[in-house]
């Protein structure tokens, strides 16, 4: 499978409402557009890893597996998920189940994580927030990432978490206006916090974004969460 053939890498990217998924180039570009599945609501490990060879049999073929997943993970095994089910996913071997069944190597990460290695520029400090069915964020130095800290679950106002204020529930109970005046509020906060020289928002949500954004801010494709999927090979032969 590492044959003198140019990698390609199957990168897909799990969220709350939909598992995606497409096949990059040795260069981190799309060769197929992006196939995809519903989340269901009672999804379990053995579930979706037969959504993920399902998807997988509808794109051309692959020589690696990249994979981002709405938790904290850690060499592939699953530790936290909080809108898919922290009790059926907890330590999970995700890496591991996708190895048996696609027949190719894995590599797991979170999947904020996973958008921001396809949106940064590698230049400063950058962060990446994901605005979803829940809320994430990663952030960069120079292009390294560094350690994933779960700030979707800590409280920044009135007590309530960004998750508890900025999840697609959260948008769908207060409407566009208050959602977007938490927003406004949350980045003033994690630019206190980070001191970020750019920052990204990325998600579902991102295109309810009607801020007047500075320079330092900006919006990404959703795309980002699958072509970020090269970097977690960085350093293999392509």
């Amino acid at each position: 499978m590492f044959g003198k053939k140019r990698m390609r890498t199957l990168s897909v990217d799990i969220g709350g409402s939909h598992v995606k998924a497409s096949v990059l180039s040795a260069r981190g570009t799309m060769i197929h557009d992006r196939v995809r599945a519903e989340t269901p609501d009672d999804l379990t490990p053995a579930r979706l890893v037969k959504i993920i060879v399902d998807l997988a049999e509808q794109l051309p073929r692959y020589d690696r597996v990249s994979v981002g997943f709405p938790g904290v993970v850690r060499s592939g095994v699953i530790l936290t998920a909080a809108n898919l089910g922290d009790e059926r996913f907890a330590r999970f071997n995700l890496g591991r189940a996708l190895t048996r069944a696609l027949g190719a190597p894995v590599r797991v990460c979170n999947d904020a994580d996973m958008q921001g290695f396809g949106a940064i520029k590698g230049v400063g400090v950058e962060m990446v927030i994901t605005l979803g069915t829940g809320f994430g964020s990663s952030l960069f130095e120079d292009g390294r990432l560094g350690p994933h800290l779960e700030l979707a679950h800590h409280p920044f106002h009135h007590d309530r978490t960004y998750e508890d204020e900025l999840s697609d529930a959260a948008f769908e109970q207060v409407g566009s206006r208050v959602w977007n005046r938490r927003l406004s509020l949350a980045i003033d906060t994690l630019r206190a916090l980070t001191w970020f020289d750019h920052l990204y928002i990325g998600g579902g949500n991102s295109r309810h974004v009607r801020l007047k954004l500075p320079k330092d801010i900006s919006v990404v494709d959703n795309k980002a969460g699958i072509i970020g999927g090269i970097r977690l090979w960085a350093g293999e032969k392509a």
